[in-house]
């Protein structure tokens, strides 16, 4: 159902019945280790090429969702999945290997949200009675595309982010009541937005315009104020790009308690590990949310969380030819369900 202008709310509320994350050497020493599935000791992953680890992340990730979820793949309608390498590669060759009818995505790093409101919609309007969702990414695949290969070894300033190795995968299906699970209750599409900043090595600031946006748009259209969540969580916009995006919001109006305003980008790494201003990547919001937050709604610390993942919409080609670079947000709610009676 349509609420307002952009949102979406799913009447039948779509539950997360499982979930897998992956994570490469750099994740398995971060501060939410325990949340990964799997973790991996080399870049490299057993491949012969960094796209081709990726690749490997993203397949056991969905291979995790679907064992935990005690499903087979057959039983599976659609795959929605996406990462940030040329034409989503990666994911692409994942679903060649899954064999599920597959929507490929790309909505950079806002794709884990884009891909968990659709499976939302798709699943609340009987559309599927089972959806995989993911995205992920991998670091030197994803330097070596948008910067410089990792073996440069070329130096970044204060307001770059790290890429995250890792991929997550939620198994979304449909709500009889007896699932005691997080589900979905809600989700705001947001539009692009670009205030003709240029800097690649700045992507908190970049995307924070469009986080701020698309938040608003949220609490418009639902009518609800921030203390409604106990917690509102984005992406990857680092520490740069969440000050700003908090700084909007409260001059908009919007009275959020700094404390339940938090970044995944943030809440991932040890404060020793070299992230600059914190972490980023397609893989960032989906293996934080699909490990650490939902294991925390499960665990009784939050009934309500916001999630807004966000995206640079840039590519090689249009930086080359001095674009600006294009932001985008997506926002889903997600609400922990009891027992029915």
């Amino acid at each position: 159902m349509l609420k307002g202008h952009q949102t979406w709310v799913f009447q039948n509320r779509p539950v997360i019945a499982s979930t897998g994350v992956s994570g490469g050497p750099f994740e398995a020493n971060s501060r939410l280790a325990n949340d990964f599935d799997v973790l991996h000791e080399d870049l490299w992953m057993g491949q012969d090429s960094y796209e081709k680890a990726h690749r490997v992340l993203m397949e056991e990730a969905l291979e995790k969702a679907l064992e935990k979820g005690g499903l087979q793949k057959e039983k599976v309608q659609f795959l929605l999945a996406g990462d940030l390498i040329n034409q989503i590669t990666p994911s692409s060759m994942a679903a060649r290997t899954m064999q599920i009818p597959y929507f490929g995505l790309f909505g950079a790093c806002s794709t884990s949200m884009e891909g968990l409101a659709l499976s939302s919609f798709i699943i609340d309007n009987a559309g599927a009675d089972y959806i995989l969702t993911g995205a992920g990414s991998h670091n030197s695949a994803v330097e070596k595309q948008f910067r410089y290969p990792t073996e440069y070894g070329g130096q970044k300033p204060p307001t770059a982010q790290w890429t995250v190795t890792g991929a997550g995968a939620a198994l979304i299906t449909k709500n009889d009541g007896t699932f005691k699970n997080p589900v979905t209750t809600s989700a705001t599409i947001g539009k692009v937005v670009d205030m003709g900043l240029t800097d690649p090595f700045n992507m908190g600031g970049a995307m924070a315009p469009a986080a701020a946006d698309t938040i608003q748009a949220h609490f418009r259209d639902m009518q609800i104020e921030p203390n409604y969540y106990d917690l509102i969580v984005t992406g990857d916009l680092g520490k740069i790009g969440q000050e700003a995006t908090y700084e909007v919001l409260t001059k908009s109006g919007l009275q959020i308690d700094r404390e339940k305003f938090q970044d995944c980008g943030l809440l991932l790494y040890k404060e020793d590990q070299p992230v600059q201003a914190g972490g980023s990547g397609a893989g960032c919001s989906a293996t934080v949310l699909y490990g650490h937050l939902l294991n925390r709604m499960r665990n009784g610390e939050f009934k309500r969380i916001l999630v807004v993942a966000t995206g640079a919409l840039l590519s090689p080609l249009t930086f080359q030819q001095k674009e600006s670079i294009p932001c985008i947000a997506h926002a889903v709610s997600i609400e922990m369900q009891g027992e029915k009676g």
